[in-house]
């Protein structure tokens, strides 16, 4: 089992991902240049990370979309192959229409970097099963974009499918606009496909997957992945 992280010009948290899936979680990783066109069936999960790619013009990951490495991605995901977008990777998502609405400027117009709380609104996908539904979690947000956008009809088919699986909250697991960092839609930080099989959120959870950084709470992002490709593969 091969993991995949994408390197794009202004990638700038390949090596976080990297590391994590390296050195922490013990999995067999490589990077993977975006000019590459590559066999995605040789991997079991493909990393989108977060940075600046080709520096967020035009708007951010418009550019990226059309990279030669990403032309398979989508019947990669038809056939169930696993999709992480961080950051700039969940804004590649969006514009390659594997995940659906926008993203847009924070509601300050200014980068935000700091720590936030989220709630696992959903644990029922092969990214989030070691996490209890309800649990509050700590990870680190570092954008300017992050503003989640989707219209009445597209929200109603998120909440009824239960794609949205992470949001912003305080300590206590209360999601309202005092809780809410960039003006996302109701909060939402992070959503899924309908087959759970794709997930993109704004937080890094590869910048908390070690103590030693500060925080762990991403680790079982990471633990749950290599636990759901374990069981696939027996």
């Amino acid at each position: 089992m091969k993991f995949g992280v994408v390197v794009f010009p202004g990638t700038n948290c390949d090596r976080d991902c990297y590391n994590v899936l390296k050195n922490v979680i013990r999995q067999d990783v490589e990077y993977v240049w975006f000019k590459d066109k590559v066999n995605w069936d040789d991997y079991g999960l493909i990393v989108l990370p977060g940075g600046f790619s080709y520096g967020d013009y035009l708007r951010p990951a418009a550019i990226a979309r059309f990279a030669p490495a990403l032309e398979g991605l989508s019947k990669y995901v038809e056939k169930g192959g696993l999709v992480l977008g961080i950051c700039n990777g969940f804004q590649m998502l969006l514009e390659l229409g594997l995940l659906p609405g926008a993203m847009i400027r924070n509601n300050n117009l200014q980068f935000i970097c700091k720590d936030v709380f989220l709630k696992i609104d959903e644990n029922d996908s092969p990214f989030l099963s070691q996490y209890e539904k309800g649990q509050i979690i700590s990870l680190p947000i570092a954008h300017a974009d992050g503003h989640y956008y989707i219209d009445d009809d597209g929200l109603k088919a998120l909440q009824s499918n239960g794609q949205i699986v992470l949001r912003y909250c305080d300590d206590e697991g209360r999601v309202n606009q005092d809780t809410n960092p960039n003006g996302s839609i109701k909060g939402i930080a992070g959503l899924c496909n309908k087959d759970r099989n794709v997930l993109g959120l704004m937080p890094h959870p590869e910048r908390a997957s070690e103590e030693i950084l500060g925080g762990s709470d991403g680790f079982k992002m990471f633990d749950s992945i290599v636990r759901f490709l374990d069981k696939k593969n027996k």
